[in-house]
């Protein structure tokens, strides 16, 4: 008898429904077609056993499965659900009549109990965009696949329950995911808040206008100057994601395996910190198998790199293209992959090799030019995305034992909010571009228009401060935030004078 099961193949961010036929006649023999890796294959030993565990007979018969269409590489246990009910559809043990209903996903233990799977949201929409009327998948991935409304959604424990559920034995209810309380209420909450945080009111001025205009940043300073707490921080004043934001964000984890058992949706700005022995793969994704890297995984959020100078060299150059591009492209000789790198790049690093390059108390014990070698390390493209670049300095004991609690992020936050829908608003007619980092040059000479006096301050500080060429861009860009947070059409004299200060790694003689 020949039937068909449905399942899903996941590539990328997206996925390919594969139809899963199944022809069961005469004879003993079992074959596996349709390009399946070796984790598919060994899905037939635990068929075998996840039936034989919850009474149901493997037949003796010659089994051929064909996996549709056969040019797509099938890769993962997550098709033996599929592959063990069209199996059984084949010997006659259950009832065809509802196959055609539903994409059915999931790993088979030996016991057939149902292991989670990846990319349960990706699958979702598929399925629901070809016009299936529901999904079978683990339990434990049903509530990420049920943010996907016109679908229903069916969790299960066991082979058991899907047979008889198929075979209308059982009644199952579908997943249902309320929008409101369980994305709306978790998105403001945040255990790392700015009130915690003493002194360094600069470095936090300087976080506020990165996260209003979506600007990339750099911290240096020496060891103990508060560079990590302060980044960690940053998601706390970021704008909440929106549903949009957090299904994009959600679609990666999930197809890289990272969601939360029994997440339905990323609620929260992510926030990646890999450590600086990370490879270039891992960076910026790939594989045998393409998986996102770090940062895709920080695609609507923050990748933070502590100490900037020990990553190697290679591995920041390969994230140039990314930062321009807001994608990387996964090429491999069997595919090409896209995936999404929207992220704002914040970076710390010590002035140099001891760390006490400038330090107003300790002396630096490093050979003369030793910073400026240091800070070479960082090539001048990538130093060239990098919008505001600022000092840190040790905080005073006086200060660090103060009682009063600092400005609180919510309070930051919705200075930061209502800087971003202005920028939303003066945007919205340019697809792509929704903050000021995004500025092309022709939008930077549209948006930001300083006066004489102003313009007049900024060729006398690249002229006495020796400003590299590429910091006028720069400049022009952060001073339109800070405009904005303060509510200002134009861009002054002072809010020029205060991105001017943000560049401070463009001074020719810094580190000499």
């Amino acid at each position: 008898m020949l039937v068909k099961t449905y399942a899903a193949a996941v590539q990328g961010l997206s996925a390919t429904i594969v139809v899963i036929e199944v022809d069961c006649t005469r004879g003993i023999q079992f074959f596996l077609v349709g390009l399946p890796d070796v984790a598919v294959r060994e899905s037939h030993e635990r068929i075998i056993s996840a039936m034989r565990t919850n009474g149901y007979q493997f037949p003796r018969n010659r089994i051929v499965i064909n996996m549709a269409p056969a040019d797509i590489r099938k890769e993962g246990s997550s098709y033996d659900l599929s592959l063990a009910i069209g199996i059984m559809a084949g010997a006659k043990a259950i009832d065809t009549a509802r196959l055609s209903e539903f994409v059915i996903m999931g790993e088979l233990s030996l016991d057939g109990s149902l292991q989670p799977i990846k990319g349960a949201l990706s699958i979702a929409l598929q399925a629901k965009e070809e016009g299936f009327k529901g999904l079978i998948l683990p339990r434990q991935n049903a509530p990420e696949a049920a943010v996907v409304e016109g679908i229903n959604v069916y969790g299960m424990e066991n082979i058991k329950e899907v047979v008889e559920f198929i075979d209308g034995k059982r009644e199952v209810e579908p997943v249902v995911f309320n929008v409101a309380d369980e994305f709306y209420a978790l998105r403001e909450l945040f255990e790392d808040d700015y009130s915690a945080v003493r002194g360094q009111e600069n470095v936090k001025r300087a976080l506020e206008v990165a996260a209003a205009g979506g600007h990339n940043l750099l911290m240096i300073g020496p060891p103990g100057s508060g560079k990590s707490m302060m980044a960690k921080r940053l998601p706390s004043i970021l704008p909440p994601l929106t549903i949009q934001e957090s299904l994009e964000t959600t679609k990666i984890y999930s197809v890289a395996g990272k969601t939360d058992k029994g997440t339905s949706l990323m609620v929260k700005r992510p926030f990646r910190s890999p450590h600086h022995t990370i490879s270039n793969v891992a960076m910026v994704g790939g594989g045998s198998v393409p998986q996102p890297g770090e940062i895709s995984l920080a695609h609507n959020g923050v990748l933070f790199l502590d100490e900037l100078p020990e990553f190697n060299r290679n591995v920041l150059e390969v994230m140039r293209q990314p930062l321009e591009d807001r994608c990387i492209t996964i090429s491999r000789a069997r595919c090409a992959v896209d995936y999404p790198a929207g992220f704002m790049l914040v970076s710390s690093m010590n002035p140099c090799p001891c760390g006490y390059y400038n330090h107003p108390e300790r002396q630096c014990i490093c050979p003369a030019g030793a910073a400026k070698k240091y800070i070479n390390r960082i090539s001048g493209p990538l130093l060239d995305r990098i919008d505001i670049q600022i000092e840190t300095t040790p905080v005073e004991f006086e200060t660090i034992s103060e009682r009063t609690p600092s400005e609180a992020s919510e309070m930051i936050r919705k200075r930061v909010i209502a800087a971003r829908d202005i920028q939303r608003e003066r945007f919205k007619d340019f697809p792509g571009i929704y903050c000021n980092a995004q500025m092309t040059t022709e939008l930077l000479y549209n948006y930001v228009a300083p006066d004489a006096a102003g313009m007049a301050q900024l060729k006398k500080a690249m002229e006495y401060l020796s400003l590299s060429a590429r910091a006028y861009d720069r400049i022009l860009k952060v001073s339109r935030t800070i405009a904005d947070l303060e509510g200002s059409a134009n861009v002054e004299a002072c809010h020029l004078a205060e991105a001017i200060n943000y560049r401070s790694l463009d001074r020719e003689n810094w580190g000499a």
